[in-house]
């Protein structure tokens, strides 16, 4: 599947006491990562919205197996799992320097038509065209 890496180094600020990442920072490493993704497909949020639509995202989950450290480099893999009605991204976050599987998520997002707003039941052409433009046909 289609899919990007995003290299993090976790600052001082988003660490407890126990120079431990709280857990409401983990959403902004995903953000982070889904913003890298969406730009590497040309499909960034400023063209999204240029072409009419937003992607709110509708569900999220974060399975934590392991904390994150103050100053550990981090990479975050997010693949594409599902586009044809909804936009279904995966996320693993590891241990750069050892590989360790630290953190597991997904996040889902919905096409809003923003000139009638409502809910699309299947994603615009224009995804698909920058999915196939980007990495080549789809599987399926």
């Amino acid at each position: 599947m289609f899919s990007t890496t995003t290299d993090i180094l976790v600052p001082f600020h988003d660490v407890d006491s126990m120079h431990v990442v709280w857990h409401g920072h983990y959403v902004k490493y995903l953000e982070v990562a889904r913003c890298e993704f969406l730009e590497a497909c040309g499909y960034s949020y400023q063209a999204m919205q240029a072409s009419g639509y937003s992607w709110p995202i509708i569900d999220m989950r974060i399975k934590y197996i392991k904390s994150l450290q103050f100053g550990q480099r981090v990479r975050v893999q997010c693949s594409l799992r599902e586009w044809e009605y909804r936009l279904k991204l995966d996320y693993v976050i590891s241990d750069l320097e050892t590989g360790e599987r630290l953190t597991k998520a997904y996040t889902i997002q919905v096409a809003i038509d923003m000139a009638k707003n409502e809910m699309c039941f299947e994603s615009p052409a224009i995804l698909q065209q920058k999915l196939i433009t980007t990495w080549g046909p789809l599987p399926g």
